[in-house]
């Protein structure tokens, strides 16, 4: 009932993308081309879809015969403008994912500017070296026209059965998919059957240029965030644990939790949750609930409780994140990132 009442801001909001569509394909508005590669690792949808492990992949691949740096736009940042990422920089000033990708890559250049050209004019200023820019969540911007565009398809939302928002969780237009030259699906369950992927391949090909990966998210073992003072027992299956996540789409992580783990209590936030003082106490509270237990978090909710001093001692005893990323289901990872790579030095 509430989403037929949704029905007519959906048709609002879709006129609305479309038209900024067709003043962008009359060339009212502009795209800018640059002299360096740029990939962009974007989606069509609201929630979690994978850009972030997909953009990990593509740097750590990358980074080995070029010289790269990330461009975001720094979601849900209390800072304006063109900003470089440090290894000490707080998410409240750069945003969850930019932070979480420098802590893995410390090495590369890292930056967020909600003006996609903007940033990249001042990365090429400030670092002339860089010769590759993958930009994350550009894809319904079109203000920058990218070499590369990697589209995030999320297998358990098809785009084909989807509505446009507040009604779905579209937010672009599926017939701008014929921009994409690869599309990732994300998702996939462990027994997709093939006629499944030729449905997929049917709807998303519009291009004979393009290709389809199908994927599944991979997770490791929970690792301790405060690792001086965890147990340096690794936590045994069965174990009873608090899931706490605050991102898109947290069903993924949930469902590997339960399968592993006695999940006593579930802790769900809103995307990019912002944690506070009284967040750590309320953990704490129900760490006191469940004796033995621990916390099993998300990578991205992680780098937001790395402040020692803001989280209790029985927090950061108890304090896990589940490290995650993206496996290939048919071809292989490395298929998928050398053919990135021949298109990346390519005409």
């Amino acid at each position: 009932m509430w989403k037929c009442l949704l029905a007519p801001a959906a048709l609002l909001y879709k006129a609305g993308v479309t038209l900024r569509h067709r003043l962008f394909d009359w060339g009212v508005l502009k795209s800018e081309r640059f002299d360096i590669p740029i990939i962009c690792i974007g989606n069509i949808t609201v929630g979690g879809t994978g850009k972030t492990p997909m953009a990990e992949m593509i740097i750590a691949y990358m980074s080995q015969m070029h010289r790269v740096a990330l461009l975001s736009r720094g979601y849900g940042r209390r800072t304006k403008g063109y900003l470089e990422v440090q290894c000490n920089s707080h998410y409240r000033m750069v945003g969850d994912e930019p932070l979480q990708i420098k802590l893995k890559f410390p090495d590369i250049v890292v930056a967020v500017c909600e003006k996609r050209a903007d940033g990249i004019r001042r990365i090429r200023a400030d670092h002339p070296d860089v010769d590759l820019i993958i930009m994350d969540d550009g894809f319904q911007h079109r203000y920058v026209e990218p070499k590369i565009n990697i589209v995030m398809i999320d297998a358990t939302r098809p785009v084909q059965h989807d509505k446009m928002l507040p009604q779905g969780t579209l937010r672009d237009l599926p017939e701008q998919l014929h921009r994409a030259h690869y599309f990732i699906v994300t998702k996939c369950p462990e027994r997709m059957a093939p006629i499944d992927r030729r449905i997929l391949r049917k709807v998303l090909i519009q291009v004979a240029y393009q290709r389809v990966y199908f994927t599944r998210f991979e997770s490791f073992m929970p690792q301790p965030l405060y690792a001086d003072e965890a147990s340096s027992e690794p936590l045994r299956h069965g174990a009873p644990v608090i899931a706490l996540s605050g991102i898109g789409n947290p069903r993924p992580f949930l469902q590997t939790l339960h399968a592993r783990y006695d999940v006593v209590e579930e802790v769900t936030l809103d995307d990019h949750h912002v944690y506070k003082v009284r967040d750590m106490h309320a953990l704490a509270e129900r760490l006191a609930k469940h004796p033995g237990a621990v916390i099993v978090t998300t990578e991205k909710d992680a780098v937001k409780m790395t402040n020692r001093a803001k989280v209790p001692a029985e927090v950061r005893r108890a304090l896990y994140y589940l490290p995650i990323n993206i496996s290939f289901i048919e071809d292989s990872a490395t298929d998928f990132l050398q053919k990135l790579e021949e298109d990346v030095r390519g005409n």
